[in-house]
């Protein structure tokens, strides 16, 4: 009995068992199925990442050869930046996808060939870029015209297409394995509910039990899926935004700089107005610190002004031959008064020492800059060094730092035993308004406008820092390989007692024109004006005896340049002065004055209008300078 017993409860349990069994294979394939899932959601992803490769290699190729041609057409390096940067980042950007591939992926042959097709592309834009810089337009021109560098395009087109094609058709069957699979697990799971209503009654509850579990897992499972599909298409994006909010918060700091002192310097200013009108509205006349403390806030805005053009290399430069050794033995005595008793001034100049071409006054500057930087970072006294050497950048240094071409370099070294710069403040020191000193003990544009003249000069500067050991800023200016040459002297003659030339100045803004008149005839010259170039042609043409032409650069209809050429065509005696708070590359190109050009950057003050306008009716008459 007991053994019926037994045998009847062995032939109950067999039915459980057996369930047990089926569900374990189905559970088993079930397993199988989503690891199967995982790797095709891989190889998705391997698809999409291989896809995103690809295209931005594409672009950054198409920005370098849309950044050549946009120097080709203005000869402005700073279309060659994408080319620049291109050319640090395209073999990075191969090799990382040729790791994305694997090394058992049939594309890898393509990538060779794509590696290849993109060598030639560039060796061709550097050949362009290299023949236009020497002048050769018509090697240019035929370089071009060879087809080289569309053939080379289209070969990286149509290699890049035809992987996009293999790694589409690979996602798509992915893609598919995917669907499949995820048919098969829902058919698994509606198995799995027969096969456990089969079991009876005992096991209905375990049953509801599992598939709950098993339903649990499926739809964390799509979720994962989903979010790994999202996170592949907003990656970019995110990259994007990033890159946005960074220059987002690098032009927010300027212009709170710029408001900041801006706000300082008209405060003082309008309070000054204000008081001075009160004052003579009561007959009172003293006056004279109010207008100086005007005129010294509206002196430092110019000042604010120039630094800023100065960080954004829109400074017009005057260059000239420099003798780095001369002007550092001229400065001395200067930096002696300038930075006080407590600091010891050494400097340590080479022999043989190769000549660079300048804007002295702006190298000055900022030789002085650096100077009382230094200074600052000695509160307790300490040793300034100044030196100056030939040197060589090698490609090695080149290539590790962006926008320094390898070549012979003039180096002005200058050296402080002061408290030194950590890391993090190195990384930010030429940003404008940044600054460690205290409130109203700096402004934070002194090495801003350092780096921005070095820059617009091609030069390159460097810090060497460490905290509590010193600081060395290193500036490199180009070698120069023209002849060495002195500077050209103007004649003049000595000026009048009583000015009697007629000037006719031109200016489009009337408070700006009002100005100028005042102040030239307060100088003594004899002044008729116009609000535009039509204006003006017409009373060049009914005053014979005009002597110099004092124009605004910028005006609506005819600008100042043009002006001053149709002036010239009737009148080729007539000397011309320009102006301007901003040039637009009128007068100013590659950052430099073209030759011969007179030029007074405004705002200027009444002596700087009185010495240039002298300078420019004593200069010698001399043949016309070419067009710019």
């Amino acid at each position: 009995m007991i053994a019926r017993l037994r045998k009847a409860m062995r032939m109950q349990l067999m039915p459980l068992l057996l369930g047990f069994l089926v569900l374990a294979a189905i559970v088993g394939t079930r397993s199988w199925m989503i690891e199967s899932q995982r790797e095709d959601n891989r190889e998705a992803r391997q698809s999409f990442d291989i896809e995103s490769r690809l295209l931005v290699m594409l672009s950054t190729v198409q920005d370098a050869e849309t950044g050549q041609r946009g120097f080709l057409l203005t000869g402005e390096d700073a279309y060659l930046q994408p080319y620049s940067s291109a050319l640090k980042s395209l073999p990075t950007e191969v090799n990382l996808l040729r790791d994305a591939f694997g090394a058992e992926s049939e594309s890898l042959a393509q990538i060779e060939q794509l590696q290849v097709a993109i060598s030639d592309k560039f060796s061709e834009l550097g050949e362009v870029i290299e023949l236009y810089r020497n002048g050769k337009l018509d090697e240019v021109r035929a370089a071009i015209q060879t087809n080289r560098g569309k053939i080379a395009m289209d070969r990286i087109r149509e290699i890049i297409a035809d992987v996009r094609q293999t790694e589409n058709v690979k996602l798509q069957q992915s893609l598919a394995d995917a669907a499949a699979i995820d048919g098969k697990l829902r058919l698994a799971s509606i198995v799995t509910l027969l096969g456990v209503l089969l079991l009876g009654i005992y096991g209905i509850f375990d049953a509801r039990r599992r598939m709950q579990a098993i339903e649990e897992a499926h739809s964390n499972l799509v979720e994962t899926n989903k979010m790994l599909e999202d996170e592949i298409e907003t990656r970019q994006k995110a990259e994007d935004q990033v890159r946005q909010m960074q220059k987002l918060e690098a032009i927010g700091q300027l212009t709170g700089g710029i408001a900041h002192d801006f706000n300082n310097m008209l405060a003082v200013i309008m309070s000054a107005m204000n008081l001075i009108q009160r004052k003579l509205a009561r007959g009172e006349t003293d006056i004279g610190k109010l207008v100086d403390g005007a005129a010294d806030a509206a002196s430092r805005a110019a000042s604010l002004t120039q630094r800023l053009l100065a960080f954004a290399r829109q400074q017009p430069l005057a260059p000239q031959l420099v003798d780095a050794n001369r002007m550092v033995s001229g400065m001395s005595d200067m930096l002696r008064r300038t930075l006080g008793e407590t600091i010891q001034i050494e400097t340590v100049l080479a022999g043989g020492l190769w000549r660079c071409h300048a804007d002295s006054s702006q190298l000055e500057n900022s030789i002085i800059n650096l100077a009382v930087n230094a200074r600052d970072a000695m509160p307790e006294g300490g040793k300034l060094t100044i030196e100056t050497a030939n040197c060589h950048l090698d490609d090695s240094y080149a290539a590790s730092h962006a926008e320094v071409p390898a070549g012979q370099y003039v180096l002005i070294a200058v050296t402080d035993t002061g408290t030194g710069m950590p890391r993090e403040v190195i990384a930010k020191a030429f940003e404008p308004f940044f600054t460690t000193k205290p409130v109203s003990k700096g402004t934070g544009l002194g090495l801003s406008q350092v780096f921005g003249f070095v820059k617009q000069s091609n030069g390159h500067v460097k810090i060497y820092s460490e905290p509590d050991e010193g600081t060395t800023v290193k500036i490199y200016l180009p070698r120069y390989f023209g002849d060495e040459q002195a500077d050209a002297v103007t004649a003049t003659r000595p000026a009048s007692v009583a000015p009697t030339e007629l000037v006719l100045v031109v200016e489009d803004d009337e408070r700006v024109r009002v100005g100028s008149v005042e102040s030239l005839r307060e100088l003594g010259y004899r002044v008729i004006h116009a609000d535009g170039g039509e204006a003006a042609l017409a009373l060049l043409e009914k005053h014979g005896d005009v002597s110099l032409l004092f124009t605004d650069i910028v005006m609506p209809g005819m600008s100042g340049r043009k002006l001053a050429e149709e002036a010239a065509a009737r009148r080729p005696q007539l000397k011309v002065l320009y102006t301007t708070g901003f040039t637009r590359n009128a007068v100013v190109h590659n950052g430099k004055l073209d030759p011969g050009v007179n030029f007074l950057a405004k705002p200027f003050t009444l002596d700087q209008l009185a010495a240039k306008v002298r300078d420019v009716l004593d200069q010698e008459d001399a043949a016309p300078t070419e067009k710019a």
